[in-house]
């Protein structure tokens, strides 16, 4: 199967020698099959339920570092919960620096303390700002809802 790229998938067997950027070649055995599932682009974007291209995108920006066999992308389950986290992070309207921070900060900090710590702070931010919002949100209904009321009330005075 070929993704947009025109490149091709083959699936992904145990024992098959993945290659990571920056890294040494790592041998993938079936001890755990769970955890040492591969996954191609196209199994990993459906399952996601985004498009090749974006998890390129996320690739380039340096969120995640999927290994290569050949010269076929494949992503493992840790590379499968970087993307959940920043397709969550996307939908909760962080920034992909901020999302970037977190998890440069999940591989920093064994205790995840420091990762708990921004992640808190960026929680907060987001909450000010989305009260904010709701608020200009409010005010402009409430000014929408008298200019509505007040030519609803001059059609009744028309009529009359």
């Amino acid at each position: 199967m070929a993704d947009t790229l025109g490149t091709e998938e083959a699936p992904v067997a145990h024992g098959a020698t993945a290659r990571r950027k920056g890294q040494s070649n790592m041998s993938v055995d079936a001890e755990d099959p769970k955890e040492n599932r591969l996954y191609s682009v196209s199994e990993l974007s459906r399952e996601l339920a985004i498009t090749p291209r974006s998890m390129r995108f996320y690739e380039d920006k340096g969120l995640i570092s999927p290994s290569r066999v050949g010269t076929t992308r494949v992503y493992s389950i840790r590379d499968r919960a970087r993307m959940k986290l920043i397709i969550r992070g996307k939908q909760l309207g962080f920034t992909l620096r901020d999302i970037k921070q977190y998890l440069d900060l999940y591989d920093a900090d064994p205790k995840h303390s420091a990762q708990k710590m921004l992640l808190l702070k960026q929680i907060q931010k987001k909450m000010r700002d989305l009260n904010a919002m709701s608020a200009a949100i409010s005010a402009t209904l409430s000014d929408l809802e008298n200019i509505q009321q007040s030519l609803l009330n001059s059609f009744t005075v028309d009529a009359a």
